[in-house]
């Protein structure tokens, strides 16, 4: 009873402090002191959230199925996942939880839990198709988890949402073989069964997940599409399991082209986004795609050239996020140039739509840091550097920062 007791002072005096803080954070009033029942990082999330996260709102806004379907279907937390399955289902059964995987934007590709619990997330949308990164549903476990790379707790009124508040969250990010976040893996129950054990239950579970993400050859079943990792922007390299794909830059350029557009192309219209006006023989360019293909295993039709087969790709990430609305992913996964090397004509044109879309988003965003962080990579761009300069406070310490940029800008 004492513990019971425990949590619903402390849930009472979140809400107390959520009552005073929020209201003030919304009219952009400076965040009063004294809010010990708070943590640092929960107000800061507050005050990033409110720009974008109505706190009445209901539920999470929520991804087409069938592309939530495709996403888990060739992510690469779909295989260790199935293998842990029974074990995942079994103790969201027993200790009342619901259980849920997400990429790494914050989408929910998939869930477990008892019939009660998930009929109660589901009324929110924590479920498959649920998108609650931090600019979607303000503070919780899988927004602060993902931003930070850390597991992370929230319980009650910590949540921005009200609707969130009858709920404790326990979550942990999942680090791919190269480090990177794949996504997160959350343990949600309403507030009066949180349980410190659970936050070790979770970093059990990710080091089993991980553990198998890192194993090599990784185990695969009959039939099971190979996994082939793009990766684009700023770098140029395929990857087909983790290992390297075979593949001279014409067939790296091939390959980006039929990532970047889904419903294929024409014969004669991928030559031209390969080569333009430059006479190449018609045996060149379907020497080009029959090469890869057998590097591919298939995977790529013949009539219309198009992919038959999973491929990953940050720039197709980068679009993704930025139509979710999520500059934070973006900007994050837009590490340069798409194919920086390259002269094709079609990459060119995409490279360019790729630097526009993010610009434009980052002038768009009433976040500060995202205008700091793309100006790392554009000293030169006057606009991005005074958008910051226009963000940020008077007495923030980064106005230095903006300040220099923009007039080495202007003095270039």
């Amino acid at each position: 009873m004492s513990h019971r007791s425990d949590l619903r002072q402390r849930r009472a005096a979140l809400e107390s402090e959520w009552s005073r803080l929020v209201p003030r954070l919304r009219t952009a009033g400076p965040a009063p002191s004294g809010a010990d029942a708070l943590r640092h990082e929960v107000t800061e999330s507050w005050a990033r959230s409110l720009s974008s996260v109505d706190p009445g709102r209901d539920s999470a806004p929520v991804t087409d199925g069938g592309t939530v379907a495709h996403r888990w279907a060739n992510s690469p937390l779909r295989e260790p996942v199935d293998d842990l399955a029974d074990e995942l289902r079994g103790v969201a059964d027993d200790a009342g939880f619901v259980t849920a995987v997400t990429d790494e934007s914050g989408t929910i590709l998939w869930t477990c839990g008892g019939r009660t619990m998930r009929h109660r997330a589901e009324r929110v949308n924590f479920a498959p198709g649920g998108w609650w990164h931090e600019q979607a549903m303000g503070t919780n476990a899988l927004s602060l988890a993902l931003r930070t790379g850390r597991p992370s707790s929230v319980f009650s009124a910590e949540h921005l949402v009200t609707a969130l508040h009858g709920w404790v969250c326990y979550c942990a990010p999942v680090h791919g073989p190269d480090g990177r976040v794949l996504g997160v893996l959350d343990m949600s129950t309403t507030w009066d069964r949180s349980n410190p054990l659970a936050m070790s239950t979770v970093r059990s579970l990710v080091s089993a997940i991980e553990a198998r993400l890192h194993a090599e050859p990784p185990r695969r079943t009959r039939g099971t599409p190979d996994q082939v990792r793009l990766t684009c922007l700023g770098a140029e390299q395929a990857r087909c399991d983790g290992r390297p794909l075979r593949v001279r830059p014409r067939q790296l350029e091939i390959l980006t082209l039929l990532a970047l557009e889904p419903d294929g192309f024409p014969p004669e219209r991928l030559r031209e986004a390969l080569y333009g006006e430059r006479p190449v023989s018609a045996s060149t360019f379907k020497a080009e795609i029959s090469h890869l293909r057998r590097a591919l295993g298939g995977g790529i039709a013949t009539r219309r050239y198009a992919l038959t087969t999973p491929v990953s790709c940050d720039a197709v990430d980068v679009l993704r996020a930025l139509e979710n609305g999520d500059v934070e992913t973006a900007l994050r996964l837009y590490r340069g140039p798409l194919l920086p090397r390259s002269a094709a004509p079609g990459i060119e044109e995409w490279r360019t739509h790729l630097e526009v879309a993010v610009r434009e988003a980052v002038l768009a965003s009433t976040r500060p840091e995202h205008a700091l962080r793309y100006g790392e990579r554009a000293p030169y761009d006057a606009e991005v550097h005074e958008h910051a300069l226009r963000m940020l406070g008077r007495g923030d310490t980064r106005r230095a920062i903006a300040a220099g940029r923009l007039s080495t800008a202007l003095r270039d």
